[in-house]
């Protein structure tokens, strides 16, 4: 039962982020505002306002205008659900703050993934945020963390060379190959993972971008001069090796040394 209240308060927070991720670039607030069908713009009632449910009931369309709803809906409200039950399920025997850090930054990376995907954008009114806040966690954790040591597992140091190594990309392709919002990213990512985790994540999202791209490319809907954006198989690589880096990283030495 524990369980399936942590699954739906993860629905419930998705349906919030999908509210965030819809208007971030209008001048619509965020809180203020009712719930309505971005097409035909109804005011929302509660019963379309369940998640997952109330897609399903309506079979994937406003009950008002009968337009399709984009699945980014169900499918963010469904990936928050199963995220949070993870991160509970992995994180749980740790402290409270620490367990809160980790949702809530699965948030911030959820909404950068669905949004960057859509705009090709990353946005400041989530990453700074985001980054503001696990200064904060690392606060907490004691003085340690932050001492600007080149230490095996420095958050800062990670920080430090995966912004670098992206701002140099940015520097020399000339905006070409990436964005600052990337370059804001890894630093994102190196104080969440730390080091050497950040160098398992950059390489799946490098991994996974390439394999994505060459897919696109041969399918015909992209071509080398295409832009794709990068900074979801970043946010996507770094949920992943949050949740099971140690394990990746064993399963790697594994292959390695049979």
């Amino acid at each position: 039962m524990f369980s399936f209240f942590i699954f739906f308060l993860g629905l419930l927070i998705g349906s919030f982020l999908n509210v965030v991720i819809c208007r971030l670039g209008s001048k619509e607030p965020i809180l203020l505002s009712r719930s309505h069908c971005p097409k035909c713009g109804a005011l929302l009632k509660w019963p379309d306002l369940i998640p997952l449910l109330s897609f399903v009931l309506a079979r994937g369309k406003c009950r008002y205008c009968h337009k399709k709803i984009s699945l980014q809906y169900p499918l963010v409200e469904l990936a928050t659900g199963l995220l949070f039950l993870l991160i509970f399920n992995q994180f749980s025997i740790l402290n409270l703050i620490t367990l809160f850090h980790y949702l809530l930054i699965t948030c911030f990376l959820l909404v950068i993934f669905v949004y960057d995907l859509k705009h090709y954008l990353i946005p400041d009114k989530i990453i700074y945020p985001a980054i503001i806040i696990t200064l904060l966690n690392l606060g907490l954790k004691g003085p340690n963390f932050w001492v600007l040591k080149a230490q095996i597992y420095n958050p800062f140091l990670a920080a430090f060379l995966a912004s670098g190594f992206f701002l140099s990309l940015v520097l020399i392709s000339k905006g070409k190959w990436l964005g600052l919002g990337d370059v804001k990213l890894a630093i994102l990512m190196g104080l969440v993972l730390s080091w050497p985790n950040i160098l398992l994540a950059l390489f799946l999202a490098f991994m996974s971008g390439a394999m994505v791209g060459l897919g696109l490319i041969i399918a015909g809907k992209k071509s080398l001069k295409s832009q794709i954006p990068f900074g979801p198989f970043l946010a996507g690589a770094t949920i992943l090796v949050m949740l099971y880096g140690q394990n990746i990283a064993d399963w790697y030495q594994g292959l390695l040394f049979f």
